[in-house]
């Protein structure tokens, strides 16, 4: 039965994180540890913010801090489905939830030409970062062939909302865009209603 509490309690002591120190170092080492444990277990992601689109990958939003200080959400990856080279523009963790995901770095040289690094694959359970001016270039895609892949995504602002950009690895020409999200709905955190009904 899945039950949101692990997704509550993640956002809740991410807040407290937050709170407590906002240096982006700070919130990503200790965060990596929350995020960890969120995705240590799949029983928490309600059905309707995993579902695959058939035309590209879809971002739905879990949460946004009311200040706009960070965002959960969960990508959802159908079979084949990959981003274009992109940027974030703020720090990030990645989270693995179900399936298997491959990340293809890039650096940029001085004549703004793209140059793939390196190609790593994240696992159920398994926690990545991003930083601006460290690792922020970067292609991700499902790795498995004949399967959804899901991971969960925190980042340093409400990333439907911050302007980045896409790139040709080619060419290094950019363009800006703002993601949104797939869906206008987000998880009743609050609620606990069905949980006690479950009990």
């Amino acid at each position: 039965m899945t039950t949101i509490s692990s997704l509550r309690d993640f956002i809740v002591d991410f807040t407290k994180l937050h709170d407590t120190d906002s240096d982006p170092q700070t919130l990503q080492t200790e965060g990596a540890k929350l995020l960890r444990r969120l995705v240590s277990r799949d029983d928490w992601l309600p059905d309707e913010f995993a579902q695959p689109s058939p035309e590209r990958y879809s971002q739905y939003l879990l949460h946004c801090d009311p200040l706009e200080r960070f965002s959960v959400v969960s990508f959802v990856w159908g079979p084949g489905q990959k981003t274009p080279l992109h940027d974030h523009r703020v720090w990030g963790l990645i989270g693995m939830l179900r399936g298997r995901e491959s990340e293809t770095q890039y650096e940029r040289d001085a004549t703004g030409h793209f140059h793939a690094t390196e190609t790593s694959f994240l696992e159920p359970g398994e926690v990545a970062t991003l930083a601006p001016g460290v690792n922020d270039y970067h292609l991700v895609a499902n790795a498995l062939e004949g399967e959804t892949s899901i991971s969960i995504h925190v980042y340093g602002a409400n990333i439907g909302g911050v302007s980045r950009a896409t790139y040709d690895p080619e060419t290094g020409t950019e363009k800006t865009f703002i993601s949104g999200y797939s869906s206008e709905e987000t998880p009743n955190l609050w609620d606990r209603s069905r949980e006690r009904q479950a009990a």
